[in-house]
């Protein structure tokens, strides 16, 4: 069932929601996504985090399920409760491009988020709004979703898998809502799913007692879904333990996921993107490398004795390293020995540094990998280089600087714990001592691999590592270091792991909430006529005993005191830069005896101190706190003891205590402030009307706060200039008013209500005083207030159940009502009433206005400076959270939410640079901008809502003039107008430096001028489209082949300027031969094999040597199958005699002896006899019609027919075999025949058309790769496309003219275009009229669409 909702979520204009810290109801649920946002899940609500800057960027709550679905009624099913949310999964979808068929869509940003009932929800994020809600097939079982992942079915479509319950698998179509396939793997466990990056159709789920089940899509029905059922051996004892003592417990159900049931035993799978078919798995005390070609383990580890148990599996997109998070914190490092595929943990670094005593301890409940730095990482070591004038040193950040250190990789590494912190790592790789100067004395280039030994399990590891091959590196300022050819041994290289960051969200269950709102008198002692200056800043108590401060300007923590060990049960306001607050703790049960600890925490110093200090434990505890306005006074209430007056001085003094029975007391609030006529505005920073942005220094001292009790700070001295009063209520229904006049305490004397106020039917409960009025709730319901003036009265019933708080509003000269009070009942709802108006029941706001959650408390922000803004409330959540919720004024009534009007952007420490946040149509236009080349000057800015931004990219820019002069060169596709109109768009942003941040700056100024391909790549890769960005990386390499084989010279003989290897066919032919093993044991590697670019290799060597180095890993393995599929790897690369004496060794009782047999004596002719080709032929093609095996190929191979057998591969569905073995045996145009069959494949059957472009470039086939571009709806890509084909097409020739062969010339004057991309050419005109009307659909978006503040 599903429901789709129309109406946006409650979106406050102020945007000010925290999330309250995340727990293990949770399962640990966050997803990065590729273009650098971080979501997770705390209590019901999504959080999104931009992972550069640790900026919160939003929150979203999740609305309550429907009535069926929570089991209650439709009359008070607008009071149920949101469920925990438990798995957040990022679309996959890019940045949609075709404005000419369809308007600018958000799919991009799609979240889905699946919560503990069932229900999957998919929320657009920036819009703040839910598009669809799947609701679970039997709404009774409420099936929790353990785990969510997206599964590609079409080119435009992916699926939604998600694991409910302990062991169903579903497949949702989310366009129609509608469940496609399920699946019972009854009575596993079934505790994680993962995407294959080889193949976006291929799912792995994994059980907690090893059982894998292998899933690929192939359309959308349910006949499309292929299955494979597999089995990891692990042991599993602890687990049978664990099943028994929750059914004897009783805490698990048919319908409860397994990380509910057993939430400290977790089961994770991960793809290597390094080797297909190969995953890594973590049992709780076991790493497993398991090949799903072979169907076995390759390699398991257990864990070393003291270990905690592992919680999750990352693989290193660049380096064939894993990382492996820890129960404890923990962070552990495996590397995989050359050669072989044994991993060997070499590190173990900490994540959860002990700062601090606090108990219990925080715990890491998820460890994510940043994949976008790592692509960006590549960029950067293929394009950069010691001679580029844009330096990566930050020279006025005292920890960025150049030592004599050499990195070899770098990995951006985030963390997240159940105290509301988020941790910014960056694992770094760095080499030191001989191997340095070995590095700096070299002109080479030179791959390096890890080779690492466990040396330290604490801090660092020594390792000693291998050199050879070609590779570029980064020293720590971006230059580039660079080896030699031949083989180093490289010591003294050591790991190391650094915070980068941190981010602070509400660190624990809030309890109490506090917001200062200082009288006049708290600034006397500093002279003026001035008020105190109204601070945005709200305090929590939290259960765990700290107190954090919200800025509610930036949305943010500004600070987190850690002031007592047990739950804050009371917080109060000192002015508006000192906190008062108390716990108890119980010294036993039988005595009753309690120690109560107060204390008064200063912002400004941080300091912690403590008053009424006793030797020995109470009769009473502590009730509540009440602190006057101005911060001089404060009550203290005790249950069933006399309230104390304190004088909170510098060393607080008691003044005496009352020995009445109160039940509520409350001081008066600050009087209506008159209008200021000369001297400063009180306007906040917060207000609409302030548009000026407030400086980092400014902001900074309003924020802690001015000093509102520097008087009661500076002396012990006392002033009785002013007085203050409060009302309260005693337990028989008696009012009264009392005055603090310095030490004195007398009787206000007010005068009386005509009618008697005593209560009937009910004790007061809750109070609320502001001169003149007192208004009073008691526990029936009833609101009563009282003028003490005039001793006029008025009550009326809520209807409601008892009243807890009553908070009066803030008011401001000129407001029509004074009257306005937000009332809290004990069932944690809440609403507004006008006392001033004839009905106020009739004119209330009634709940609810946060569905899904539960106020447990509420107050006003005092900031409103003008009758015309709206009044703001701030609520602490049941889910823990604080939010803002604005109640806007007319003439006749209240509303709730946000009304049209300006609002300005909260304030931010620093841009927010991201860019798919903007428009959809300015994100395009300044992905179009960073295509065809900026200035990097264009960068620099000074932003107004930051005070200083350091910039190393020289030259100056301006706003004025022709924008064109900003770009490297006119445009040489497209409309030559069209840059300067999308500049001017972008002038808003460019203005408040939200574009690029410096680092990604610095890296653009570094490749801008190296060419198309590496701009492209950038631009694709800061949009999170990662598979593009390898395209554009691999896009010369492949032109560069194109044309090797259309001038049949050499590659060697052809080189080109791009970073990349030639292909060494002498090299090649020595490797491919029959001779036995050719496996090195530690092979030559280019640059571009590496990391995430092995997902684009098409070159000869890179697949026969990828191939290659596998074979070893099985060599171990037995049994029939296994043996088979060994022969086929030897054959694929040439290891004819490997694969002989494999055959000969097959036991005479086996099956297959004489097909092994036959296929030995025909592998060993030395030379192909005719008749012997024909008889094999007959034979060959009898075994592939009759056998399964892949023996008629082999006979194939052994009589030279590569061609009809890399064919019948492809028939087969080995296509990355068939490659293997065209790559051994095959060339020119055999070998692209193989490429541009294998790209059709890849894109109409696989849906990748970057891995398919590439193909088909190699193999020479480029109008079908326009074909591709144009059916897929991108025209600016194929444009770019052209570009760049061009570029190095260009360049290629002017070296091949350049060079000492005679044919130059003749080769300049026969490869003047490159096939298929002949200027003449319809295929190439058409796509540039296509990308004309492009860019006008574009211009014409960018001007209807209204610039975004981020």
């Amino acid at each position: 069932m599903s429901t789709p909702i129309l109406r946006p979520l409650p979106n406050e204009s102020w945007d000010c929601m925290l999330p309250g810290p995340p727990s293990r109801n949770n399962f640990g649920s966050a997803d990065l996504s590729l273009f650098g946002l971080l979501a997770f899940a705390s209590g019901s609500s999504v959080s999104i985090i931009d992972s550069r800057s640790l900026q919160l960027v939003t929150t979203i709550p999740l609305p309550p399920p429907s009535s069926s679905l929570s089991g209650s009624s439709p009359s008070n099913s607008s009071t149920s409760l949101s469920p925990f949310v438990t798995s957040v999964r990022w679309t996959p979808l890019p940045l949609r491009r075709d404005l000419l068929s369809t308007e600018p869509s958000p799919f991009h940003l799609i979240l889905a988020a699946a919560d503990r009932h069932g229900r999957i929800s998919l929320l657009d994020f920036r819009l703040r709004s839910l598009i669809l809600s799947i609701d679970p097939p039997d709404p009774s079982s409420k099936s929790g979703i353990q785990d969510l992942c997206w599964v590609q079915a079409r080119p435009d479509s992916f699926l939604l898998a998600s694991l409910s319950g302990p062991s169903n698998l579903s497949l949702y179509n989310t366009s129609s809502s509608r469940c496609i396939f399920k699946y019972d793997a009854s009575p596993e466990y079934l505790s994680c799913i993962r995407r294959d990056p080889f193949d976006s159709r291929h799912l792995c789920i994994i059980g907690l007692k090893g059982f894998l089940l292998s899933i690929k899509v192939l359309g959308e029905s349910e006949d499309d879904i292929a299955l494979k059922e597999l089995q990891i051996r692990t042991d599993f004892t602890e687990l049978l333990k664990l099943e028994k003592d929750a059914a004897a417990a009783g805490g698990s159900s048919s319908s409860t996921p397994a990380s509910a049931v057993f939430p400290l035993y977790a089961v994770r799978l991960a793809f290597s993107p390094h080797w297909k078919h190969v995953i890594y798995v973590t049992f709780p005390r076991e790493l497993v490398i398991f090949d799903l070609k072979y169907e076995t383990a390759l390699f398991s580890a257990a864990l070393p004795r003291g270990c905690a148990k592992f919680l999750d599996v990352l693989p290193d997109p660049n380096q064939d390293l894993i990382y492996c998070a820890h129960l404890d914190g923990k962070l552990s490092i495996w590397r995989r020995k050359e050669g072989e595929q044994i991993h060997i943990m070499c590190l173990m670094e900490e994540l959860m540094p002990s700062i601090g005593s606090s108990v219990p301890s925080p715990s890491v409940l998820s460890v994510l990998i940043s994949q976008s730095e790592s692509t960006l990482q590549n960029i950067r070591k293929l394009y950069s280089d010691s001679s580029n004038g844009a330096s990566d040193v930050d020279f006025d950040n005292p920890f960025d600087f150049s030592d004599d250190t050499l990195l070899l990789s770098k990995t951006h590494l985030i963390s997240i714990s159940d105290d509301g912190k988020l941790w910014s790592w960056i694992l770094t790789a760095e080499g030191t001592g001989d191997m340095q100067k070995d590095v700096i004395n070299s002109g080479k280039i030179a791959d390096v691999s890890v080779e690492t030994t466990n040396t330290n399990t604490i801090v660092s590891s020594n390792n000693e590592l291998t050199a050879e091959g070609s590779r570029q590196l980064d020293n720590i300022n971006g230059s580039r270091i660079q080896l030699s050819n031949s083989t180093f041994c490289l010591k003294n290289v050591k790991f190391k792991i650094s915070l980068v960051g941190q981010l602070q969200l509400l660190s624990s269950t809030v309890t109490m909430l506090a917001v200062p709102s200082p009288s006049l008198t708290a600034t006397l002692a500093r002279g003026g006529n001035n008020p105190a200056v109204a601070v945005p800043l709200v305090a929590l108590g939290t259960q765990s005993g700290t107190i954090d401060v919200i800025d509610v300007s930036a949305n943010a923590v500004a600070a987190s005191f850690s002031v007592h060990n047990s739950t804050v049960r009371g917080l109060r306001w000192l002015g508006n830069s000192r906190l008062v607050s108390f716990s108890y703790t119980q010294v036993s049960e039988k005595t009753g005896g309690y120690i109560n600890r107060l204390v008064v925490t200063c912002l400004r110093s941080g300091l912690n101190r403590t008053f009424r200090a006793l030797q020995k434990p109470e009769r009473a505890p502590i009730r509540a706190l009440r602190a006057s306005s101005s911060g001089r006074y404060l009550l203290i209430l005790f249950r069933d003891a006399p309230v104390e007056v304190w004088a909170m001085t510098k060393n607080p003094i008691m003044l005496r205590s009352l020995a009445l029975p109160f039940t509520v007391l409350e001081w008066t609030l600050p009087t209506v402030p008159r209008p200021v006529q000369n001297g400063p505005s009180r306007q906040s920073s917060l207000s609409p009307k302030g548009n000026t942005a407030v400086a980092p220094e400014e902001a900074a001292s309003s924020t802690m706060a001015s000093s509102s009790d520097s008087k009661a700070g500076s002396s012990d001295g006392w002033q009785d200039d002013t007085s203050e009063s409060f009302a309260f209520a005693l337990v028989n229904g008696a009012l009264g008013v009392f005055e603090v006049h310095g030490r004195r305490i007398r009787d206000f004397r007010p005068k009386w209500p005509s009618s008697s106020f005593v209560s009937s039917d009910g004790l007061i409960t809750a109070m609320a005083y502001r001169l003149p009025h007192v208004v009073m709730g008691d526990r029936s319901g009833n609101i009563r207030w009282w003028d003490v003036t005039t001793g006029h009265s008025s009550s009326f019933n809520t209807r409601r159940e008892g009243i807890r708080r009553i908070k009066f509003s803030p008011v401001v000269a000129g407001d029509r009502s004074r009257g306005r009070i937000a009332v809290l009942f004990y069932d944690n709802t809440f609403s507004v009433f006008d006392l001033d108006s004839p009905e106020p029941l009739a004119n209330s706001l009634l709940q609810p206005q946060f569905p899904g959650t539960l106020v447990l408390e509420l107050d006003w922000l005092p900031l409103r400076t003008d009758k015309n803004e709206p009044l703001v409330l701030c609520i602490a959540g049941a889910d823990s959270s604080f939010r803002l919720f604005e109640v806007n004024i007319n003439d006749k009534k209240m509303l709730p939410g946000p009304q049209p009007r300006y609002i300005k952007e909260r304030f931010r420490p620093m841009p927010l640079c991201c860019p798919v946040l903007l428009p959809t149509p300015h994100a395009l236009a300044l992905r179009m901008i960073l295509q065809l080349g900026v200035k990097p000057s264009w960068f620099n800015t000074l932003g107004t809502t930051i005070d200083k931004r350091p910039h190393f990219i020289p030259g100056s820019t301006s706003s004025s003039g022709d924008l064109r002069s900003h770009m490297i060169e006119l445009p040489p596709v497209g409309d030559s107008v069209v840059p300067e109109l999308l500049l001017k768009v972008l002038e808003p942003y460019r203005k408040e430096g939200c574009i690029l941040d410096d680092e990604r700056a610095r890296l653009y100024a570094t490749i801008v001028n190296k060419g198309c391909a590496a701009r492209f790549a950038f631009v694709a890769a800061t949009f999170g489209e990662v598979s593009e960005a390898l395209f554009w990386l691999q896009l010369p390499r492949a032109v560069n082949h194109l044309m090797n084989k259309l001038v049949n010279k050499s590659p060697q003989k052809a080189p080109i300027s791009a970073p990349n290897s030639e292909l060494d066919d002498t090299s090649l032919r020595s490797r491919i031969t029959s001779k036995g093993k050719s496996a090195p044991e530690t092979g030559w590697r280019d640059a571009l094999s590496q990391g995430q670019l092995r997902l684009m290799a098409f070159e000869q060597e890179d697949l026969w040597e990828t191939a290659n180095e596998r074979i070893p890993w099985h060599e171990k393995l037995e049994g029939e199958e296994a043996i088979q599929n060994r022969i086929h790897e030897l054959v694929s690369v040439g290891n004819l005699e490997g694969a002989v004496s494999l055959l000969l060794s097959t036991s005479p009782e086996s099956p297959y002896f004489y097909p092994n047999a036959l296929r030995a004596v025909a592998l060993s002719s030395a030379v192909s006899k005719s008749l012997l080709e024909l008889a094999v032929k007959v034979v060959a093609a009898n075994m592939v019609r009759t056998d399964r095996s892949l023996s008629g190929i082999h006979l194939l191979c052994a009589v030279g027919r590569y061609q009809e057998a890399c064919s019948q591969l492809q028939d087969a569905g080995c296509w990355t075999d068939a490659a293997t073995l065209a790559a051994a045996h095959l060339k020119g145009s055999d070998y692209a025949r193989v490429l541009q069959r294998w790209a059709e494949h890849v894109l109409y059957a696989e849906h990748n058309i970057w891995r398919a472009l590439i193909l088909f470039v190699a193999a020479g086939a480029i109008q079908e790769a326009l074909a591709a571009l144009r059916e897929a709806q991108q025209p600016d890509t194929a444009s770019m496309f052209i570009l760049a084909c061009r570029e190095i097409h260009a360049e290629i020739v002017t070296n091949l003219v350049g060079s000492e062969d005679e044919s130059g010339s003749s080769i300049k004057d026969t490869l003047v275009d490159l096939p298929g991309l002949n200027p003449e050419n319809e295929d190439v005109i058409a796509v540039g009229e296509y990308f004309g009307q492009y860019q006008r659909k574009l211009v014409h978006l960018c001007m209807d669409s209204q610039p975004l503040s981020v």
